[in-house]
């Protein structure tokens, strides 16, 4: 089978390349050229072109035809109208901002998406509500009115190597910094759907390999389990040898936070995967925690540039000087809070039954 990926340079891109290789794929790479990814396997083909140029993709691809395309990169509207003519199965990859209320979570009261986002919920309708989002949704009807037995993933933010807004290090700078403390808001208990590459990868994989399943359908794909942000921090910092203190604050304060956090607001953006998990038997094939250590190493040995273009993505300044101030504004009014006296002080509730609370009535068991 001839498979072309347009893209393919990114997180997922290799896995992807490298899984259809394994498949006995014929496979030409389509990318700028301005990154060669060395876990590339050999025996691929590169075209090189610009993938936000409808000139340049119709002067590359020319004549050429191919049994599936899979589109990972570049401008997704005009490239489904372009391959009508080059390929007889369409696989797209979009991303999650499509849903009502994912970067404009005010369109709920109270604010927040629900919990979990399924296929089914609302997308996004009107353009003054989310300009984004709604151009993401109009992108997706382009992509099956062109190709009506085109598969379309919605990827969440995507961990792993060569990721271009590496999250992560925001963490694992702060540690090779040598940081004695990092602030998380309201504890740090905030859940967001992630993927890790080879997991991503692996999705869109099972849609290669399933096509009478997959054709017609749009699904979301992460990982299965979902870390609050205090446990990616955890996982991270053990991973590395760090000790350090990882300092609670309410939201509207913790500023220094937002790059980690990603949002306006620290309520909770999980996908529902079931779907994929139900048709196409996904499961992780890498554990987050094992994910998440794979990339703080990479980015240790692969170091962003001080001030370059990952950290100016990031909008991370680093700047521990206002952090060190804050942290110790925090914990100097939170001594200055009177110890408060009850009348009667307040419980779990009887049906609690963990440390700290309701004892057993009885303490031999019968």
């Amino acid at each position: 089978m001839n498979s072309l990926i347009i893209g393919g340079t990114g997180p997922t891109g290799h896995f992807i390349v490298n899984g259809l290789r394994e498949r006995g794929h014929n496979v030409t790479l389509l990318h700028s050229g301005r990154h060669e990814i060395p876990e590339t396997s050999e025996g691929v083909k590169h075209i090189h072109a610009d993938a936000f140029s409808e000139d340049s993709l119709k002067d590359a691809l020319k004549s050429l035809s191919f049994d599936l395309c899979i589109t990972a990169y570049g401008r997704l509207r005009r490239i489904a109208e372009l391959m009508t003519d080059h390929t007889d199965r369409f696989i797209s990859i979009g991303g999650v901002p499509a849903y009502r209320g994912f970067m404009n979570p005010w369109l709920f009261d109270p604010p927040g998406l629900p919990v979990p986002i399924s296929e089914e919920d609302l997308l996004v309708q009107v353009e003054k509500e989310d300009e984004k989002g709604w151009r993401i949704v109009r992108t997706e009807e382009a992509v099956f009115q062109n190709h009506p037995n085109a598969t379309h993933f919605r990827y969440p933010y995507v961990y792993g190597s060569y990721q271009l807004v590496p999250r992560e290090w925001c963490i694992v700078r702060r540690i090779l910094d040598n940081r004695p403390h990092i602030i998380v808001p309201d504890d740090g208990l905030t859940l967001s759907s992630f993927g890790y590459a080879e997991n991503l990868a692996h999705a869109i994989l099972l849609a290669v390999d399933q096509p009478e399943i997959s054709s017609g359908k749009t699904y979301n794909c992460g990982d299965e389990e979902v870390l609050s942000l205090r446990k990616v921090i955890e996982i991270i910092t053990s991973a590395m040898n760090h000790k350090w203190e990882i300092v609670s604050m309410p939201w509207k304060i913790a500023v220094p936070a937002r790059p980690l956090m990603m949002q306006p607001l620290p309520t909770h953006r999980v996908l529902s995967i079931e779907k994929i998990k139900r048709e196409l038997g996904y499961r992780d094939v890498v554990k987050p925690a094992e994910g998440l250590v794979i990339t703080a190493k990479w980015l240790a040995e692969n170091r962003p540039e001080k001030g370059g273009q990952e950290e100016k993505m990031l909008q991370d300044p680093f700047d521990y000087e206002a952090e060190d101030k804050l942290i110790s504004a925090w914990k100097g009014l939170l001594e200055s809070i009177p110890e408060i006296s009850y009348r009667q002080e307040p419980g779990w509730g009887m049906h609690y039954s963990g440390p700290g609370g309701q004892p057993r009535s009885n303490t031999d068991f019968q």
